[in-house]
């Protein structure tokens, strides 16, 4: 297997905790990395020693080498257009970070430059990989859960943040940073279905020390498929599930890597026809539906993997294959952007107050 060549912008906690160490991981069968660029002295060191690569204080020093196949921008958030646009400009293959871009206009003039210069872009959407996410897709498209009405999709927990990703003019809160994840889900259970609407949404801060939010709802409809539920809480000490699916037959309940699968077999049950008369008891008194007994199923198990391991490896194996190999990204940059759309929607409805700039 032809591996490719990878240079990382960026050692903060993506580009160092997830790609990098991916990268390092004996289950890197993908990528060799050849550069790593970082402003932070103490990071290009301890990066020259981890990888054995060129270091460079500023990404554009990449831009005189021909060996790089691959350039992955882990820049703080509001970098990301601007550097990937420039390394798009100057001939190179780029996989962005989420978010991929601050609105719905910044993503489409890189998938602009990407195909008038004939580049791959991509953003790094690798939750639509993970395990348990997988198991969501599966039940549903199995079908026994039957017509299903809504899914919940739920990133939360208690945790207060004093970083970058608290401040709107970083680009930040959790919509942008943790957002992508659970509305790409959401979006590709709906199909990627072109009249999705922002049905609802509510952006708050509540625990966190900058003035982006830490709290939102988002409810995401197309016509004739399920009710998107997205719920990203910085503020939920108990968090029951990250995934809930409710059908006609049952539901699905996921948290982590376990998931429980309840559910009835219709035929295995008796049509009740309506009764329009009130019901009764022998002695006349007012009843509720009862007696109904239900032959319930049930499944308990647990996936292998996450978003930050097997996901990661499957993402880059697609990002090699579609450079090496030509084979089509099942993940596409016109997918990212439909997440972005989505989070520049609640942003304009849900404006929040701004307490820090540059300046201060």
């Amino acid at each position: 297997m032809e591996k490719i060549n990878v240079a990382i912008i960026g050692q903060g906690r993506s580009g160092r905790n997830i790609h990098g160490k991916y990268f390092l991981s004996p289950g890197n069968t993908t990528v060799n990395v050849v550069a790593i660029v970082d402003e932070i002295p103490l990071r290009r060191e301890k990066a020259a020693e981890a990888f054995k690569c060129d270091v460079y204080a500023d990404y554009r020093e990449l831009f005189d080498r021909k060996d790089i196949d691959l350039i992955v921008n882990a820049s703080f958030s509001e970098m990301h257009y601007a550097i990937s646009k420039d390394c798009l400009l100057h001939g190179f293959n780029v996989l962005s970070e989420k978010p991929f871009g601050a609105s719905w206009l910044e993503c489409q003039d890189l998938i602009h430059t990407a195909k008038k210069r004939n580049l791959v872009l991509a953003a790094f959407h690798q939750s639509l990989f993970a395990p348990n996410f997988r198991k969501v897709e599966e039940v549903i498209k199995s079908g026994v859960l039957g017509k299903i009405e809504q899914v919940d999709l739920n990133y939360s927990g208690f945790a207060r943040r004093w970083d970058w990703q608290t401040l709107q003019y970083k680009c930040a809160g959790s919509v942008y940073n943790s957002g992508p994840h659970p509305i790409g889900q959401a979006l590709q259970l709906l199909g990627w279905d072109p009249y999705t609407t922002v049905a609802y949404s509510r952006l708050d801060t509540l625990v966190t020390s900058g003035d982006a939010d830490d709290y939102g709802k988002i409810l995401l409809t197309a016509p004739g498929k399920p009710l998107m539920d997205i719920e990203i809480n910085s503020a939920d000490a108990s968090c029951p599930y990250t995934f809930k699916v409710f059908g006609a037959n049952g539901v699905l309940t996921v948290k982590g890597n376990n998931y429980e699968l309840k559910y009835i077999i219709p035929e295995e049950h008796c049509e009740r026809p309506v009764i329009r008369e009130a019901l009764a008891n022998e002695n006349g008194d007012p009843i509720y539906c009862s007696g109904d007994t239900l032959n319930w199923h049930t499944e308990e198990g647990s996936v292998v993997g996450d978003g930050f391991t097997s996901a990661v490896h499957e993402f880059y194996e697609m990002i090699r294959a579609h450079i090496k190999e030509g084979k089509a990204l099942s993940i596409t940059p016109e997918m990212a952007a439909e997440v972005i759309r989505v989070i520049e929607i609640c942003h304009a409805v849900n404006p929040l107050p701004i307490k820090y700039g540059l300046e201060d």
